[in-house]
């Protein structure tokens, strides 16, 4: 029998046997199964024979009094609630309940049968909720456990498909180094192995991360508020995870009804995924509402305007622009040109205006590469790493997995293991650096 059909199991204890026969016709004709026991000893002898969900118990027994009784109630079943009867207005009686038995309710003698039976019914629906409340929590972590295995096949899969894999586990120690400091790295990292299921013109997380990034630091926006940015546009689309593949790689637009109803609730699949991870709750938050619209029509809440959270607006417009772009929206992919009108076209409808007008600001300015506009920012071969520069970004391989995070600084080991990797994949790679700040502009001038 399931928790919810079960009848709730009531304890009623009391030395005076007209008392007991009192409560058991008052509770006659409720949904509940009745035990009884005539003191504190035979009390606890019933409990542990039983699953019992409340007690009801005298406060003035000889032997164990009813506040004894229930303090060992508490210590022993603490799920299991407890209520007092006391026929005489004793206040020590009521602390020594309170404090060691922790009642949810004292009720005093001769009781009103409404309210007993309206006290009993709210105590078990209480009781009902806290326990919901714990399903669901091992509900989440029983989710979570399942994600980690997923990204253990995932892993596999990517590992079986490619045996780079093997030829990497150098930069791999490297990148899981960075991982255990950074819950950011940790999310880029595990994007990049969500992406080794769709071809690679479809692998966009790595374009909306750096899309976020500049917006977040041209607007100056709080360390909090980016690093959140940055962990929501690597999983935002975490809960396309258990899709089948030719669900991933149909574009939105052409989705059957079933399978609509199936995308729109993926941002919710990808914040309950992050539930048990407390540093991700923020991000896992922007990604719920990265699907709502301006006016009020996306999902999965339908929230309006300002309603939605800043970074949520932000993620959709980065989101939106790159698969577009990538032919995940509309059957055909469009040119980043049509992208951003597309953006403009339907800001104040799908998009928060003024932010939309930000964010075509930023990429018509820092087309095509948004890191071009910078000029402390060199673009080099791995034959011209110097020891001492830091990468301005991520450097991945060619199949999408993350080698190196930004902001990692480069020592002359890492260089040759960089060389040694481009001989063994027959790959050539271009790192963005930064010069440390001492040397750079000599330095610059001879990459010149």
């Amino acid at each position: 029998m399931s928790e919810a059909q079960r009848r709730p199991t009531l304890l009623l204890v009391d030395d005076e046997e007209h008392i007991l026969s009192a409560l058991r016709r008052v509770l006659r004709g409720e949904p509940y199964e009745l035990l009884t026991a005539n003191g504190g000893n035979e009390a606890l002898a019933v409990l542990a024979a039983n699953d019992v969900d409340l007690v009801v118990s005298d406060a003035r027994m000889p032997g164990l009094d009813g506040p004894a009784l229930l303090a060992e109630v508490q210590r022993r079943w603490p799920a299991t609630l407890r209520l007092m009867l006391s026929g005489a207005t004793d206040l020590d009686t009521s602390i020594r309940a309170i404090n060691q038995g922790q009642i949810y309710r004292y009720l005093g003698k001769p009781w009103n049968d409404d309210e007993l039976r309206f006290t009993l019914r709210q105590a078990l629906a209480h009781q009902h909720a806290e326990r919901e409340h714990q399903r669901l929590e091992r509900l989440t972590l029983e989710q979570n456990h399942r994600l980690q295995e997923l990204n253990a096949s995932l892993e596999q899969r990517v590992r079986d498909r490619t045996a780079e894999l093997q030829q990497t586990a150098d930069m791999l120690d490297l990148a899981y180094d960075e991982l255990r400091r950074s819950y950011v790295t940790a999310t880029e990292v595990f994007s990049s192995l969500l992406t080794q299921r769709l071809p690679g013109d479809k692998q966009g997380n790595a374009q909306v991360i750096a899309l976020v990034r500049a917006f977040a630091g041209e607007h100056q926006l709080a360390e909090t508020e980016s690093r959140d940015l940055a962990m929501a546009a690597a999983l935002y689309n975490l809960g396309k995870l258990t899709w089948d593949d030719h669900l991933l790689n149909r574009p939105s637009d052409l989705l059957h009804r079933e399978e609509r109803e199936r995308y729109c609730r993926y941002p919710l699949l990808g914040e309950s995924l992050l539930m048990a991870l407390e540093p991700l709750h923020d991000a896992g938050r922007l990604i719920r509402h990265h699907q709502e619209r301006w006016n009020g029509t996306g999902f999965p809440d339908q929230l309006h305007g300002e309603a939605i959270p800043f970074g949520a607006r932000l993620l959709k417009l980065a989101v939106d622009f790159v698969e577009l772009q990538c032919g995940q929206v509309l059957q055909r992919p469009l040119p980043r040109q049509e992208a951003l009108q597309f953006l403009a076209r339907y800001a104040g409808r799908l998009y928060d205006p003024e932010l939309c007008k930000q964010f075509i600001d930023l990429c018509t300015r820092c087309a095509p590469d948004l890191l071009e506009t910078d000029s402390s920012i060199l673009a080099v071969d791995t034959r011209r790493l110097e020891p001492g520069m830091v990468l301005a970004r991520n450097l991945q391989a060619d199949s999408g997995m993350l080698l190196l995070n930004a902001g990692k600084q480069l020592s002359r080991t890492l260089i040759d293991k960089l060389i040694a990797f481009e001989a063994s994949e027959g790959a050539r790679y271009t790192l963005h650096v930064r010069q440390p700040e001492a040397d750079a502009s000599p330095a610059k001038e001879q990459l010149r």
